[in-house]
């Protein structure tokens, strides 16, 4: 067989092209895979309010000790 060999500097460069930030035009929609399925979205959704919620708390220590 042979090998494509490529430096460090050409794959980094590769990585901010428009080109690599873009998915395939024909890649079939498979949930969970290609695309985030439906309860995947609601516990995304779930876990967004949950952080808000939590971040509109007073701060609270995270332990409560009896002395």
């Amino acid at each position: 067989g042979t090998h494509t060999i490529c430096d460090r500097k050409f794959l980094l460069e590769c990585k901010n092209s428009p080109v690599a930030r873009t998915p395939p035009c024909c890649l079939p929609q498979t949930p969970g895979v290609t695309s985030l399925a439906q309860s995947s979205l609601v516990k995304l959704e779930e876990l967004k309010e949950r952080n808000e919620s939590e971040e509109a708390m007073p701060d609270q220590d995270q332990f409560e000790m009896d002395i």
